[in-house]
């Protein structure tokens, strides 16, 4: 939890939880995507100083929130309550690395992105990048 009493979730577990949801999203979550989360928490800038203690936590948040009713929607409500309007592109993201990370997009998880870009409204030319770049990271041979 953060140290502020307006909102349980630093920026930092905001980002876990929405990669945690994108991996979690068409109900099944791989090894692969769990490493990706793992590999991303340890090297991007925007985890600085991130508690790695926090990652069991705010996962376990996510698949509580998951299993009610609106629970998407209270999860969107905790992120942006927690998250800078500046690194909404960054959620996005990190999404998008984590759901390519097996190398296949399954419905749901396309689901999951739109829905995403709807709530922290970024604008489909900027979304199409984000994924154009996702997509070029996780091609294979």
């Amino acid at each position: 939890m953060s140290d502020s009493d307006t909102t349980p979730w630093s920026a930092q577990d905001a980002l876990v939880a929405m990669m945690v949801a994108a991996s979690i999203s068409d109900q099944a979550i791989k090894t692969i995507e769990l490493l990706s989360i793992e590999r991303i928490v340890n090297h991007l800038p925007v985890f600085a100083g991130y508690n790695t203690d926090h990652l069991r936590s705010v996962s376990n948040s996510v698949f509580d929130l998951m299993e009610i009713d609106d629970g998407l929607d209270a999860l969107f409500g905790l992120v942006k309550e927690a998250l800078p309007e500046k690194l909404y592109e960054t959620a996005y993201a990190l999404c998008c690395d984590v759901a390519a990370a097996d190398g296949r997009l399954r419905e749901e998880e396309l689901r999951f992105l739109q829905e995403t870009r709807y709530e922290l409204e970024i604008d489909r030319l900027r979304t199409a990048a984000i994924e154009w770049g996702a997509r070029a990271r996780h091609m294979t041979l």
